[in-house]
């Protein structure tokens, strides 16, 4: 929807407020025209049911409004004495529109504030309940959101099995863009199934951030190309879905905008330059391993791997070679093993059409470029060649309808030799390098899409290990370690637990203060 569409829309709720509550502001004591101006009669509104003023804020921020509507009805009909399970029921049922009988048809009178006063004894636990759902969703919406490692790309920087904090603020908060939508889960519901629909969409909002998205950040992002049809199908525009509502995936930014990018040899370089990154950044590659024969038995190669971090690997074959996923720490740990005759990192041939933008045969995810990663404002020469690396930004990410005829490249209409972009776009790869789907097959990561930063690991769990060894199956060395920063990552987990037991000794001795005192 458009701002003009949302204005008309606004205009039109505020016309379906007014012509469902006059009556009920006027037996309320207030004037029938209160409910006719908008955002003023939010705040009306609540001095009638007898809320704070700040509750008129929350019926304005997406996602948070959705709990606070059926709230705010039901206390309107409470406050008129409809207080009955059915009427519960209606309210919330009929969307509200149970009001609109009540303001007509039924005689009802404004309760007393004593009527008021018991109601209320008997709505504490509720009400502390919804304070709790409301502040919640606040924070996971705007603030901090949890998130699971569900894959091996950025293995061995982080691993499956990590469960984050995710900052909305660090890059700045989106406001919703799914104004109907379940709070606190993503795209889906237990056994219900889709938790949103797609209609209304509110225009894209972003809060002021701290800092920008920034090369060798680890970043948590909506998958550009998912489809709700074809999951994995990086070509097909299939059944989009709304960008707040696409996967969530977690790479590691390596290309910002303006950036000129290229691979050579599974090596990323910027401008020319080869890419520094962290010295917490764990790249693994597969490498082929050749093994002297008669040196080392197939059991003897699989436990050095494993020793040296290597989790997959395939067999020993007859020519004593096995191919294995490592870092390069690891593999060079591997060359110097008595056994060993050398160790080489594969590198992809050319993988057709596989790589972004689906032109270039000669490309892969171990050779490609260069590649411009598009800036707002900038503007690019538009050829038949140039065409397939911004048509997804031209066409699906900044709306313009794109036709091609010939050699002629119409945008909306008009001829165009040129394009501007309207936002920033970046370049995300996995740290698993031959074991990630990222921006190498489905090209740039729109600004609009980007969700937070991940930057606390506060629970971390080894997948292959079952419940019952529960000790081992918790990496305790993980828990409660930062993200990004230099260096080894330090776990806090034993500074929380002694800040938790001074807690409890803290608030045992002050409950039995008071309790001496009273």
């Amino acid at each position: 929807m458009t701002l003009l569409q949302w204005f008309i829309f606004f205009l039109a709720v505020q016309v379906v407020h007014y012509l469902g509550t006059w009556k009920l502001y006027k037996k309320a004591g207030r004037k029938t025209w209160e409910a006719a101006v908008p955002v003023y009669n939010a705040v009306i509104l609540m001095k009638i049911i007898r809320k704070p003023v700040y509750w008129a804020i929350l019926l304005f921020i997406p996602i948070v409004n959705l709990i606070m509507f059926p709230v705010v009805w039901v206390l309107t009909l409470k406050s008129f004495g409809k207080k009955s399970s059915l009427d519960t029921i209606l309210g919330i049922v009929t969307l509200g529109f149970y009001i609109y009988y009540i303001n007509y048809v039924e005689d009802v009178k404004y309760i007393t504030q004593e009527e008021y006063d018991a109601e209320k004894k008997k709505e504490s636990t509720l009400g502390s309940l919804l304070f709790a759902v409301v502040v919640a969703t606040i924070v996971h919406t705007y603030v901090m959101q949890p998130f699971t490692i569900p894959t091996a790309s950025l293995e061995k920087t982080l691993l499956i099995g990590d469960f984050l904090f995710v900052s909305k603020f660090h890059y700045g908060a989106r406001t919703p863009m799914t104004a109907v939508a379940a709070p606190m889960v993503h795209d889906t519901l237990p056994v219900i199934g889709k938790s949103y629909t797609n209609w209304p969409q509110l225009p894209s909002f972003r809060f002021p951030g701290f800092e920008e998205v920034e090369k060798n950040d680890i970043v948590v992002f909506n998958w550009p190309t998912d489809t709700v049809r074809y999951f994995g199908d990086t070509k097909s525009i299939g059944l989009r879905k709304p960008i707040d509502k696409k996967s969530n995936y977690v790479k590691r930014c390596v290309g910002t905008p303006g950036d000129t990018l290229s691979i050579k040899n599974g090596t990323v370089y910027i401008d020319g330059k080869e890419l520094q990154l962290s010295d917490r950044a764990k790249l693994q590659y597969f490498h082929t391993i050749y093994i002297k024969p008669g040196t080392l038995s197939t059991q003897q190669v699989y436990q050095i791997l494993h020793e040296n971090g290597s989790t997959e690997f395939g067999q020993v074959n007859s020519k004593s070679t096995v191919f294995a996923n490592l870092t390069l720490e690891g593999a060079e740990k591997i060359k110097s093993i008595t056994g060993i005759d050398s160790i080489v990192k594969y590198i992809n041939p050319a993988e057709g059409t596989k790589t972004f933008p689906h032109t270039k045969p000669s490309w892969s995810g171990d050779n490609m470029g260069p590649v411009y990663i598009p800036e707002a404002g900038k503007t690019v020469t538009l050829t038949k060649e140039t065409l397939p690396f911004y048509e997804m930004i031209i066409k699906e990410y900044e709306g313009n309808k794109l036709q091609v005829m010939g050699d002629e490249i119409r945008i909306n209409g008009e001829i165009a030799t040129s394009y501007t972009f309207k936002q920033n776009y970046y370049w995300m790869m996995g740290d698993n390098r031959h074991n990630s789907l990222d921006s190498r097959y489905w090209g740039f990561v729109p600004e609009d899409h980007i969700v937070g930063k991940p930057v606390f690991i506060w629970m971390s769990l080894d997948q292959n290990v079952p419940w019952k060894n529960f000790s081992k199956k918790v990496r305790w060395e993980r828990m409660f370690t930062t993200v990004s920063g230099e260096g080894k990552p330090v776990s806090y987990f034993k500074y929380f637990l002694i800040l938790l037991a001074g807690w409890f000794v803290f608030d045992y001795f002050r409950k039995k203060k008071k309790k001496a005192n009273s």
